[in-house]
């Protein structure tokens, strides 16, 4: 099985600009490079990966495209744009020139609005991400997915992948799994939908096992298919909560009971078809 990791990140604090990114989260808080996670990935048996930004800076993706270049297994680079600035049509052709420069993803997570996504004059930026043939990345809560919805019925033609699973609330056991399951099955009714299982070990309380994750995952099988997921790691902020190998393993168990087809789309051929590499 040729394997992606469909989401994994690097950094170098000295940059700057990682506004999150502080001592108190001290297993993050250090440089992470591709000399790290090389060991980790061939371990896991992963040939290739995505590298998804971790700072809102356009400079930040073009250190990510810079390290892209000189690491064949770095298949793509989802960067950042001001989406809602005048030179963000611009700023996306030059970047779309770059070939392993694969989509964007603006940290709606951070943002104070909720509603940011449906309501902020995007179009000239979507119509060029349309133009050139990149995805979009949402990073999102369960909050932020009727937001999401109004967004992705307003472009229908852009390719729109929801990160970790919407992030759903796996600490809070029962009480979290609404209105999370809800919305979600909502979104993947549209069929330019796709989502990453990923994060969600980030998401569970300390300990958590095969079981406590099986829920979420079966649901987002359930309500996209195979070949609409996509695996990733979420490395390194994925050493918060466990290991490469062991999420690895875990994703693995977790998908077992399907074909090797679909266990191939959701391990790398649902991300090598969606960001076309």
């Amino acid at each position: 099985m040729n394997t992606v990791d469909a989401h994994q990140h690097f950094w170098a604090i000295s940059r700057g600009d990682y506004g999150w990114l502080t001592p108190a989260l001290a297993p993050l808080y250090r440089d992470f490079g591709p000399a790290d996670f090389a060991p980790l990935a061939q371990a896991a048996g992963v040939a290739r990966s995505l590298v998804v930004q971790a700072a809102p800076t356009v400079d930040e993706s073009r250190y990510l495209l810079d390290l892209a270049r000189e690491n064949p297994v770095v298949a793509g680079v989802v960067g950042w744009v001001p989406l809602d600035a005048a030179a963000a049509p611009a700023l996306i052709a030059e970047l779309a020139r770059e070939p392993k420069f694969k989509g964007v993803r603006p940290m709606l997570q951070d943002l104070p609005e909720d509603d940011w996504i449906a309501r902020a004059p995007l179009g000239p930026a979507i119509d060029a991400l349309i133009e050139h043939g990149l995805a979009f990345d949402a990073l999102v809560f369960a909050r932020h997915l009727p937001h999401l919805l109004t967004f992705a019925q307003r472009h229908p033609d852009l390719r729109i992948v929801i990160d970790h699973g919407a992030k759903p609330p796996i600490a809070e056991g029962d009480a979290g799994w609404q209105p999370w399951a809800e919305r979600i099955a909502e979104l993947a009714r549209l069929p330019q939908i796709h989502c990453k299982i990923s994060g969600l070990a980030t998401e569970a309380g300390p300990g958590w096992t095969d079981e406590t994750l099986a829920p979420y995952v079966d649901h987002l099988l359930a309500n996209f298919g195979a070949r609409r997921l996509m695996w990733g790691s979420d490395w390194p902020v994925l050493e918060l909560n466990g290991d490469y190998g062991g999420w690895h393993a875990c994703a693995t168990r977790l998908t077992a009971k399907l074909t090797d087809d679909e266990r191939a789309a959701i391990f790398g051929g649902t991300a090598t078809t969606f960001y076309g590499l």
